[in-house]
């Protein structure tokens, strides 16, 4: 697993530190809805986590949240609007904060980012946050919609470390959960590629 996440996954671009980019977009799909109609934040939290971390450096001016409920059945649980009350926890300005919640997809996520940042006049590149086994597909998407962005991977599956050790002879059977999110993501990059 870790062999094919390695060459699958994209690699982070060298952050650029003298200029802050204009904005950083970040997928939804790290907050889940809990059984008392509040949300929480599930296991793809780094993503989360990593947009809080550039807004609160200074390293991008605005954070953009896009998510809205890609329920199959929809309730009124609106994933970007929960997550702009974490942010306003975190003490990020209003004023700093984009959300976009209509979007069900990352290909809608796109779409519908697009015109926010147009209206904002916020100029790229923006640095797109999103799971590492995600970005690849999601870097394809927001080309085609005309977006142009820097990969900034988190979430990393299997971890990051390059080095073999004894332990990677042994199996382990806590990663075959996340053969489903690569095959998912081959699948869905292929479909992409003829649509």
């Amino acid at each position: 697993m870790s062999k094919f996440s390695g060459l699958w996954d994209i690699k982070p671009v060298p952050e650029k530190t003298a200029i802050p980019y204009s904005c950083a977009i970040v997928l939804g799909g790290f907050s889940s809805e809990g059984n008392n109609g509040e949300g929480f934040f599930n296991t793809a939290a780094d993503r989360f986590i990593q947009g809080l971390k550039l807004i609160s450096t200074g390293q991008v001016s605005h954070i953009l949240i896009t998510g809205g409920n890609g329920q199959l059945i929809p309730d009124s649980f609106i994933e970007s609007d929960w997550v702009k009350t974490q942010l306003k926890l975190f003490k990020v300005p209003d004023s700093c904060i984009l959300i976009e919640n209509r979007s069900r997809n990352t290909i809608e996520n796109a779409a519908f980012t697009k015109p926010i940042l147009q209206k904002a006049g916020l100029q790229p590149p923006y640095l797109l946050v999103t799971s590492a086994f995600h970005m690849r597909r999601s870097l394809g998407i927001f080309k085609t919609t005309g977006i142009k962005v820097i990969p900034y991977p988190c979430n990393y599956l299997p971890g990051t470390g390059s080095n073999t050790s004894i332990g990677d002879l042994v199996p382990d059977g806590s990663l075959l959960g996340t053969w489903d999110y690569y095959i998912k993501e081959v699948i869905g990059t292929l479909v992409n590629k003829f649509r």
